[in-house]
């Protein structure tokens, strides 16, 4: 089907297929659009969407897609190529693989002190700093005595490292909040994006579970929190 379909009502559930086997990764909640990427680089789809609701959505064939995407991408693609190919992360990443990236990826900005994730939220974003420094805490279940409510900070993201991805991962809540220090610009790739195009570096990104796990136990005696995230 030589369309991208663009949602106007409905429910519909992604399904990426990985070893095998079919899994739900996400969902459109009456906005979004979808087939972007095949009809783009003339590519099989990547993913499977199924309707779960009744619903409407508009169609748009690959010619006339394809002529306003890439005028609208041009400049943004000549902002954001370099970046991409500078973040530790994606080197691993064929040419054409970081391409794909470009093309999906949003920039948002953060002002001081604003909190740019939330600990025990369910995640739907993964966030590559572009510019400024990004703190992240956590909120410890471990600590039972008038300090529980606090925030405690494990760490600092600055140019070219990311973050968000953990939950992304391993499927849970949001295991801490990450807050803007000064002005920060962050690249942002929602998670329908970041299954279909980040398969490549996930085995990086589990191995810094590990990493976390031993932070957390050398802050709190305990990985709890990252085992079992939420409020």
């Amino acid at each position: 089907m030589n369309l991208i379909l663009l949602q106007i009502w409905g429910l519909y559930d992604i399904f990426v297929s990985r070893d095998g086997q079919s899994r739900c990764v996400g969902r459109y909640d009456n906005r979004g659009s979808f087939g972007e990427l095949a009809l783009m680089y003339n590519t099989p789809r990547a993913a499977t969407i199924v309707a779960t609701t009744e619903g409407a959505l508009w169609g748009l064939d690959r010619v006339t897609f394809r002529r306003i995407i890439l005028k609208n991408n041009a400049k943004k693609r000549k902002t954001f190529e370099l970046f991409i190919e500078s973040v530790p992360l994606l080197k691993s990443l064929e040419p054409s693989e970081r391409m794909k990236i470009v093309d999906v990826i949003g920039e948002k900005s953060y002002q001081d002190g604003e909190r740019i994730i939330s600990q025990g939220d369910k995640a739907d974003s993964f966030y590559i700093v572009e510019s400024g420094e990004v703190k992240i805490l956590i909120k410890s279940k471990t600590i039972t005595n008038k300090d529980a409510n606090q925030e405690v900070e494990i760490a600092r993201c600055q140019k070219g490292q990311y973050f968000g991805e953990l939950a992304l991962v391993t499927n849970k809540p949001r295991a801490a909040s990450a807050y803007a220090v000064g002005e920060v610009k962050c690249l942002v790739m929602d998670v329908q994006a970041f299954e279909r195009l980040l398969g490549p570096c996930m085995d990086i990104m589990k191995r810094n579970i590990t990493h976390y796990e031993e932070q957390l136990v050398a802050l709190f005696g305990s990985s709890l929190d990252l085992t079992d995230p939420g409020n």
